[in-house]
């Protein structure tokens, strides 16, 4: 996949839970967040290009972070949509020459390269892949009274997270085919009758939501082994 693989680093959300703070550039380590969620997928050798789709109010600021690291070359920013689908599809438009999407949120700055490498080979069975990790807690369903309904066998229960992995000309017949409210890419593709394959995520590949999973995040990240080698500014 050397020089065909692309990325969308979506971050376009409100971050409404974050108590006031954009967590794109929520200060984690000493540098932005998204500055450390770009660190590693910016590392990764099959990469040929990518697009950060983050809000309009962040857009200065994330040209700020491009430049400051060197990755303007290769990496391109636009403004995001209503919905993650929307925002992923404008990014799609900004990809050219690349046969295989890479989709990550940017709020996932724990993300390693094992991980990514899990995901493009995964993707080649079927040309959809997710990232995701069994379920360890008990998974009851409730009704609107919140009564307990059932009690889910979790043996078959997974938790998705990105990356997810998708061979372009299946991720833009997705968006072609509906625009029916997903809360990711492969529920797109599933709702076509395609089969997604699931690979296995990193239980430390958290979601920053909250300003309690900043101080998370830096834990994970401060526990990690090899430290990050950045470009030269």
């Amino acid at each position: 996949m050397a020089g065909r693989v692309g990325v969308i680093l979506v971050g376009a959300g409100t971050s409404r839970r974050m108590e006031g703070i954009d967590k794109v550039f929520a200060p984690l380590r000493g540098r932005p967040l998204l500055d450390c969620t770009l660190g590693v997928l910016a590392s990764v050798p099959e990469v040929a290009a990518g697009v950060i789709v983050i809000s309009e109010q962040g857009f200065a600021q994330g040209q700020e972070v491009l430049t400051r690291r060197g990755w303007t070359v290769g990496w391109n920013l636009c403004i995001g949509g209503a919905r993650r689908q929307d925002s992923v599809r404008l990014g799609l438009e900004k990809l050219s020459n690349v046969e295989w999407v890479i989709i990550h949120d940017v709020a996932r700055p724990c993300i390693d390269q094992d991980t990514i490498y899990r995901g493009l080979e995964a993707a080649k069975e079927t040309g959809a892949a997710v990232a995701a990790v069994p379920v360890t807690d008990t998974i009851k369903s409730v009704d609107e009274e919140h009564r307990v309904v059932d009690t889910l066998d979790r043996s078959t229960l997974w938790a998705v997270q990105t990356p997810q992995v998708f061979r372009r000309d299946l991720l833009e017949a997705a968006f072609a085919d509906s625009n029916d409210d997903a809360t990711d890419e492969a529920t797109l593709l599933e709702r076509m009758g395609h089969t997604i394959k699931v690979f296995q995520g990193d239980y430390g590949n958290i979601k920053v939501t909250t300003p309690q999973d900043l101080a998370m995040a830096e834990a994970i990240l401060a526990s990690r082994v090899t430290p990050e080698v950045l470009p030269s500014a």
